[in-house]
């Protein structure tokens, strides 16, 4: 009797050692990471254009080209193993061999599946198409597969080949498994009902599931030629408040953190039991003010007053405690084309008198767009908001905060129904023309679009920029462009941020480069 209790004793331990060294393994090999994804609206690479849904998209589907970590200015091989760009009598022609690379499915992923995804986001007309239509200038029939292994984009001469290769790594680049989106396929959609919150590449996870607004799982892609090296499962947490993430931080319950406020940020960076990392970013915190007929900013001289109502110095050194850098332009700092020069300094009386020439001595109200969430940096949006708000009712502005979840919030402000919104920006690949286009071209249905704010001399500027080769040439053009948009265009750039990121020291190789990617393979735990 007592050696049957002392055997069945030893089993129910060894059973409890197992399930706790089982369990401890599993930790080991998941990475948790906390942070605001309220901005998630889909993760088909053709549809997405969000921040996270650029974080997650850049993990599940694979480019034909790709920017490494930190360096923004040499692309590197990723689908394809070789490319060369040749004159054309029409432009120029870039021809891409692939390397061998499966999909999830097993699947080889060919000539024909690239052809399949570009063609697709043309037809979708998705938020970022004009990257295609208008910046590449490519239509249905300009990438063709000439076999298996060999894939020809025709480029005409009014499109840059160099700023086409950029475009390429972002989302919208990311190769489908076109037999998958096709099986998938209802009433001519591509698919993209489904892809909303399935994967179907070849990058080195796949989509495990997405519990709308609590978290996203990842897993990693066994069929990917490039993986982590013990990390077999990502999770993006929905933390938006920074007090959540600084709890679980502390508790060990998840690994990242990407939402510290500035001044929890500076506290743990003294205390130094964690990883901090302040990356630099291509993001443009703004406010957006809808210049269409009709409504109140319409009036370049009341979109001027708001620049001069605006206390940046009071924001980068009160709110983001330094975690930010004072511009006034449309192209971040870092890319060739800012401009430094400060075209409004804090100036309360200049913009009182400003509305005044305007008709609006009296002031107005208007309905003030702000998300829920973080904002860039990591200072609460609603604090920001109560920062904007306060500037502007010394002016006689009276700015009624509407609060409301990023996805709402940004589905709002592209059927252009934002009075005025308090978003952030940055370029969809790094080259001056990811901002110029989008937010100066009306016609490229973007930013300059989502604001009622249409230019002629802004859209040629910065086609003409996108388009010219000559270093020099483009820089003037580029000069042109910042001193037109920061004096009329629909914008008050706040501040340029750098990203807060606490990490467990445990946690070895994360890396948010500056134009905000991830990549999630790079990433091990001890």
């Amino acid at each position: 009797m007592r050696h049957s209790i002392k055997a069945a004793l030893t089993a129910a331990l060894s059973l409890s050692l197992l399930s706790t060294a089982g369990a401890q393994s599993s930790r080991q090999s998941t990475l948790v990471i906390g942070g605001d994804f309220s901005d998630l609206i889909t993760l088909d690479p053709g549809v997405s254009y969000e921040f996270s849904g650029s974080l997650v998209t850049g993990n599940l589907y694979d480019t034909l080209v790709a920017y490494e970590g930190n360096n923004l200015s040499t692309l590197r091989p990723r689908l394809a193993s070789s490319w060369t760009v040749t004159p054309t009598s029409t432009g120029s022609r870039i021809t891409f061999k692939l390397r061998d690379a499966k999909f999830s499915t097993g699947r080889p992923v060919t000539a024909a599946d690239v052809v399949y995804s570009v063609n697709r986001a043309i037809n979708l007309k998705t938020p970022s198409s004009f990257l295609y239509t208008d910046v590449a200038n490519l239509k249905v029939g300009s990438v063709t597969a000439t076999d298996a292994k060999t894939v020809v984009f025709d480029i005409p001469k009014t499109a840059n080949p160099n700023i086409v290769l950029a475009l390429l790594t972002f989302n919208i680049g990311g190769v489908i498994d076109s037999a998958e989106a096709k099986a998938h396929e209802t009433n001519g959609d591509y698919g993209s009902a489904w892809l909303k919150d399935h994967s179907a590449g070849s990058g080195p996870f796949v989509l495990n599931r997405w519990d709308k607004s609590a978290q996203v799982a990842l897993d990693v892609n066994p069929q990917a030629f490039r993986r982590s090296p013990n990390i077999k499962r990502v999770i993006l947490r929905y933390m938006l408040e920074s007090s959540a993430q600084q709890s679980a931080v502390n508790s060990g319950e998840i690994d990242v953190a990407m939402n510290y406020t500035p001044d929890a940020f500076k506290d743990v960076a003294a205390a130094k039991k964690l990883k901090t990392q302040k990356a630099d970013s291509f993001l443009l915190a703004y406010l957006g003010m809808n210049s269409a007929k009709g409504m109140p900013f319409e009036d370049a001289r009341v979109r001027e007053a708001v620049r001069y109502a605006i206390d940046q110095d009071g924001i980068i050194s009160g709110l983001l405690q330094g975690l930010g850098r004072k511009t006034q332009t449309i192209i971040p700092i870092g890319l060739a084309g800012s401009d430094a020069k400060i075209y409004y300094p804090y100036n309360p009386d200049k913009a009182k008198e400003l509305l005044k020439a305007a008709g609006k001595g009296d002031g107005f109200s208007v309905d003030f767009f702000v998300s829920t969430g973080s904002c860039a940096g990591g200072v609460p949006c609603a604090d920001l908001a109560a920062k904007i708000q306060a500037d502007l009712a010394k002016v006689g502005i009276k700015a009624n905060i509407k609060q409301m979840v990023n996805s709402e919030l940004l589905t709002a402000y592209r059927a252009q129904k934002a009075p005025l919104v308090q978003v952030s920006w940055s370029p969809d690949y790094p080259d001056a023309d990811g901002n110029g286009t989008p937010l100066s071209d009306y016609n490229a249905k973007s930013l300059a679009w989502r604001n009622g704010w249409q230019n002629a001399d802004a859209s040629k500027l910065a086609q003409s920029a996108a388009i010219e080769t000559d270093a020099a040439k483009r820089l003037n053009l580029y000069k042109q462009l910042t001193a037109l948009m920061a004096k009329d265009g629909p914008f008050a750039i706040l501040y340029q941020p750098s990203r807060p990121i606490v990490i467990q020291p445990n946690v070895s190789g994360f890396n948010q480069n500056a134009n905000g990617d991830v990549q999630f393979e790079k990433i091990s735990k001890k």
